[in-house]
């Protein structure tokens, strides 16, 4: 079954050369002194056939598709797709189109995609990585492939990447809660474990209970299995409320699982914040209207989104030159909201 109108197809109509179609629709006909008369019958008959040039096919010839791969670990999770809109829009901006794949945080898939994209002839790479170990990613980097990273980075090699700066983010929740009186902070993490976004937020927390003298208990940190959240929220919680835990207040380490922390606490009947304190790191929309409003870390999306396109369109348009590597971490902002109320302790 014909797939669509190929250059053929028009020239056959005409009874032209292929190469001629291909000079008239890449607007290089006057260059090349062929007539207006000619150049017009073929524009025509291409409008009227509704011809769609194939893109990797066109990229392979001029060496650029105008295209960039996006790899996120859920299109569906609202940080993500903040983030790929954001992306969309900067690189619109600059005559690119973006393609949206997601990973389900499943390591394999992530390194089909990057060779799916690289098949396609994305011009390029933005990848928010599930990876365990960088194999794939220093391959991209010995290859010279325009790539940058989002969210996440890898700490064993030197990449362009554009992220939040997840330590402090957390630092600050964890503080503010501790200076609203709260000693007995629950803190609930997604798997997979490796992830930095992740490890950089639990190290924050750490951190903070330590400036201020209150000691880690491996009891209170709880990992949350990605595509299990539903299911594993409702244990973990009550783990954490039930003596000798007994959370005071529980901070959540991404947006989807406060939304799925909110549903259990409201499920057990606890009230916030008189019966538990609950702080999330992402801010959306619906934390705003959450009755108590849901104190969160706002991260820069879009900012996010906006540099990295910057870092891969230099990347992409320099690469035959040797460029420096691009490592940034914008900052976070703390907004207290009364899911968190100064806590008195009860004798």
């Amino acid at each position: 079954m014909k797939k669509g109108i190929s250059l053929n197809d028009i020239a056959s109509r005409l009874g032209v050369s292929k190469t001629l179609v291909s000079l008239v629709l890449n607007g290089h006909g006057d260059k090349k002194g062929i007539s207006c008369e000619t150049q017009k019958k073929v524009l025509a008959l291409a409008k009227e056939l509704n011809y769609q040039p194939n893109q990797i096919a066109r990229g392979l010839r001029l060496g650029s598709s105008k295209t960039v791969g996006l790899i996120v670990a859920d299109i569906s999770n609202v940080f993500f797709s903040r983030i790929a809109r954001s992306i969309e829009d900067a690189a619109s901006k600059k005559g690119y189109q973006v393609i949206f794949t997601s990973s389900d945080e499943r390591e394999e898939k992530e390194i089909d995609l990057i060779r799916m994209l690289k098949k396609r002839q994305v011009d390029g790479l933005i990848i928010a990585s599930t990876l365990s170990n960088s194999d794939e990613i220093q391959k991209l980097k010995k290859e010279n492939y325009p790539f940058v990273l989002v969210d996440r980075y890898y700490s064993n090699i030197k990449t362009n990447y554009v992220v939040s700066d997840n330590f402090t983010g957390a630092y600050n929740v964890v503080e503010y809660l501790i200076n609203s009186g709260y000693r007995k902070i629950g803190l609930l993490r997604i798997s997979p474990s490796h992830i930095s976004s992740m490890n950089d937020r639990e190290q924050g927390f750490r951190s903070a209970l330590n400036k201020h003298g209150i000691r880690v208990d491996r009891r209170l940190v709880r990992q949350i299995p990605y595509g299990k959240i539903e299911q594993s929220m409702e244990k973990e919680i009550r783990d954490l409320i039930v003596s000798p835990v007994s959370a005071q207040a529980l901070f959540f380490l991404n947006n989807n699982l406060t939304v799925a922390g909110l549903d259990i606490l409201n499920k057990f009947g606890l009230r916030i914040p008189q019966d538990i304190a609950v702080a999330s790191f992402d801010d959306i929309d619906l934390f705003k209207l959450h009755y108590p409003p849901i104190t969160a870390v706002d991260q820069p999306v879009g900012e996010i989104g906006k540099r990295a396109v910057e870092i891969l369109l230099n990347q992409i348009n320099q690469k035959e030159k040797k460029q420096g590597t691009e490592q940034i971490k914008l900052p976070t902002e703390l907004v207290i909201r009364r899911s968190c109320s100064n806590f008195i302790m009860m004798d």
